[in-house]
């Protein structure tokens, strides 16, 4: 199979009669693609970025983002307050997406030993999910909301290409880290303000970018309803039950 990687430019390249069945893209940059008397039957795709508000897909001239969107938010109730505005809705999203979050946990620690240390078609297994999702707070609220230095839990993990663990850490010591950092939000909200919410903040990415508290807890409810959407894709899979 051919690959292309970083190196390669494809950068407004051109594929005419071209087969690409069966062709896999991964963390790739297709913004803006456009295909033309194309067979794609039986793709899948998948988009987190989708979710954003000047987000748009279309399909024989239909725009289908917002179709995905309501659907998404009809699998996991909760989701459609990820963006919400002030302090009593910020807390009711916060506490849907806990407990949509135990939730699946509960729903993996029934499955067989070792379940969550799966990975399934080289995504990230549960675990790494719940560690990615230990880097992400760390980032967006650590970092950004409360401007520390250095946030960042040693089992957060950013990559799952950067693990590097012949064996993985053991999956209490995951919980217990994960844990810590929901309730550092959970107790941050809670005692939030209007005030506080506008407050203005670095893009921990791109910190020449202004972002406010209220948009940095906004990402962090975007990457706990779009993680476990992945999370429980996977558990289909290894559970189609």
């Amino acid at each position: 199979m051919t690959k292309f990687g970083p190196s390669d430019d494809l950068k407004g390249a051109e594929f005419f009669d071209a087969n690409l069945r069966g062709a896999r893209f991964v963390e790739s940059d297709l913004s803006g693609v456009v295909m033309r008397g194309v067979d794609i039957q039986g793709g899948d795709i998948d988009a987190p970025w989708l979710g954003t508000a000047d987000a748009s897909l279309k399909v024989n001239g239909v725009d289908v983002v917002p179709y995905i969107d309501a659907e998404l938010n009809r699998q996991f109730p909760g989701r459609e307050h990820r963006r919400a505005e002030d302090p009593d809705g910020l807390r009711a999203a916060w506490a849907e997406a806990e407990q949509a979050w135990a939730t699946a946990r509960e729903r993996a620690e029934a499955m067989p030993a070792g379940t969550v240390d799966i990975a399934v078609d080289g995504e990230w297994s549960f675990a790494q999910t719940e560690r990615h999702l230990v880097h992400a707070t760390d980032t967006w609220f650590g970092r950004s909301i409360l401007e520390l230095d250095d946030p960042y839990h040693p089992l957060g993990l950013r990559y799952a290409a950067t693990d590097g663990a012949a064996t993985p850490p053991p999956y209490a010591d995951v919980l217990e880290a994960r844990a810590d950092r929901v309730a550092m939000v959970r107790d941050f909200i809670a005692a939030t303000t209007p005030t506080d919410l506008d407050a203005p903040r670095k893009n921990p990415h791109s910190p020449e970018h202004p972002e406010t508290v209220r948009r940095c807890l906004h990402v962090i409810l975007e990457e706990e309803w779009e993680h476990l959407r992945f999370a429980t894709r996977d558990l289909n899979a290894l559970n189609p039950g």
